[in-house]
C-alpha cells in the first residue's frame, strides 16, 4: 500500500531537531494510523541520514582539497620558514578532516 508522505512536514521536523518519539506522539495526536506513523518516522530517519552523508562528503572534499594544497606547497616549498608547519600541521589537519568526513558518510 503506497502512502503519501508530506516531505515539507518531515523537513520541518528536521529543522526543529525532533526525535522519533516526539514525531510519533505528534502524529498519533493527529489521528494517523500506525502504518502511516511508521512511514513518516522512516522518512524522517532517511532524510536525517542523507543530510549527515551530504555533510560527510563536504567535509571529506574539504580535507582532500586542503591535503592537495598542502602537498603542492610541500613540494614547491615557496615559504621555507613554513615548510614544517605545512608538511606536518596542515597535512595532519587535512587527514583528520578526511577521516571525520568518512565517519559521517559510513556511520
Amino acid at each position: 500500500m503506497s502512502q503519501y508522505i508530506d516531505q515539507l512536514l518531515v523537513k520541518e521536523w528536521l529543522h526543529q531537531k525532533l526525535d522519533q518519539k516526539s514525531i510519533s506522539e505528534r502524529l498519533s495526536a493527529m489521528d494517523f494510523d500506525t502504518e502511516t506513523i511508521a512511514a513518516y518516522v522512516a522518512a524522517y530517519g532517511k532524510l536525517k541520514q542523507e543530510r549527515k552523508q551530504t555533510m560527510g562528503f563536504v567535509v571529506t572534499a574539504a580535507g582532500a582539497l586542503l591535503g592537495f594544497i598542502s602537498c603542492v606547497l610541500s613540494l614547491t616549498n615557496p615559504f621555507p620558514a613554513l615548510y614544517d608547519f605545512i608538511l606536518f600541521g596542515v597535512t595532519s589537519f587535512a587527514i583528520l578532516l578526511i577521516i571525520a568526513g568518512m565517519y559521517l558518510i559510513f556511520e
